[in-house]
């Protein structure tokens, strides 16, 4: 895959200034490429968040270029496609309804919403749930109808921010191995925010280790087992001690930068 999607080359980002400016990212470059699916695996505090809303628009750099497909990004944009830990859908909204919205801004035809709403409904398992609200749905459902809302969009690239975080462990499974299956059929590239090693190791095919802030590149890992993926395999379990090793030591630096703060006050 030299087709390179999505290109981040020497991203710094300070928030604050002078002394007291905290640099979150440092000297970052990547070149993903079309249809990879990259995750971005690290401690609290170690940019993952910062670098995907940078690529998503939201918060540019404070130097440095990301570009999609050669293009500046410099703000929001439709081939562009974010999911939130927190599902973000409208509560006085059906599912039908959260999925449909983007598409009626756009002004989308009718003809057309319809059919894209449906064919979602179904890829997702939703059909049963269209006229329901979110508050009548389980955290794993909400986050569905998120992901559905997202693609209705048809943006080439996802970007998602620990989207299964708040989930539990056997809701988590199943909606990584929904991803995975929309992921083969789509041809989508995903960049992915996780702080858990098992969750990257199943699902990417690209692991970017980052640092405890600043956050720079550690290690960038390559995924060679092949799919689907057995948690309990003796080549799983030795990449999720390599890379644990790895996010342990930035863990100990972010805990030891805890401690040096509390000392100061």
């Amino acid at each position: 895959m030299n087709d390179v999607h999505i290109r981040i080359e020497g991203v710094n980002k300070l928030f604050g200034a002078n002394a007291r400016g905290v640099v979150a990212l440092k000297d970052i470059h990547l070149a993903i490429p079309r249809g990879q699916f990259t995750c971005l695996l690290g401690p609290s505090g170690c940019g993952k968040s910062t670098l995907l809303n940078a690529v998503a628009g939201f918060a540019p750099p404070s130097s440095g270029t990301i570009a999609v497909d050669g293009r500046r990004v410099t703000g929001p944009g439709p081939e562009r496609g974010m999911v939130f830990q927190e599902y973000a859908l409208f509560p006085w909204m059906t599912v039908e309804q959260n999925i449909r919205f983007g598409l009626e801004i756009k002004r989308m035809p009718g003809a057309e919403i319809a059919r894209r709403v449906d064919d979602l409904l179904h890829l997702l398992s939703l059909a049963d749930f269209r006229q329901r609200y979110p508050k009548d749905l389980s955290g794993g459902m909400r986050q569905r109808v998120a992901i559905a809302r997202v693609l209705a969009l048809d943006s080439p690239i996802l970007l998602m921010d620990e989207p299964f975080g708040a989930l539990d462990a056997l809701t988590r499974r199943n909606l990584q191995d929904e991803l995975l299956r929309l992921w083969a059929a789509l041809k989508k590239t995903i960049l992915f925010v996780t702080h858990s090693i098992e969750e990257a190791i199943y699902l990417a095919d690209r692991i970017v280790v980052m640092t405890y802030r600043p956050g720079m590149v550690k290690r960038d890992v390559t995924v060679e087992l092949p799919r689907p993926r057995d948690p309990s395999t003796p080549e799983f379990n030795a990449l999720k001690r390599e890379l644990g090793l790895m996010v342990m030591e930035e863990q100990q630096r972010h805990q030891n930068d805890e401690l040096r703060m509390a000392a100061i006050d």
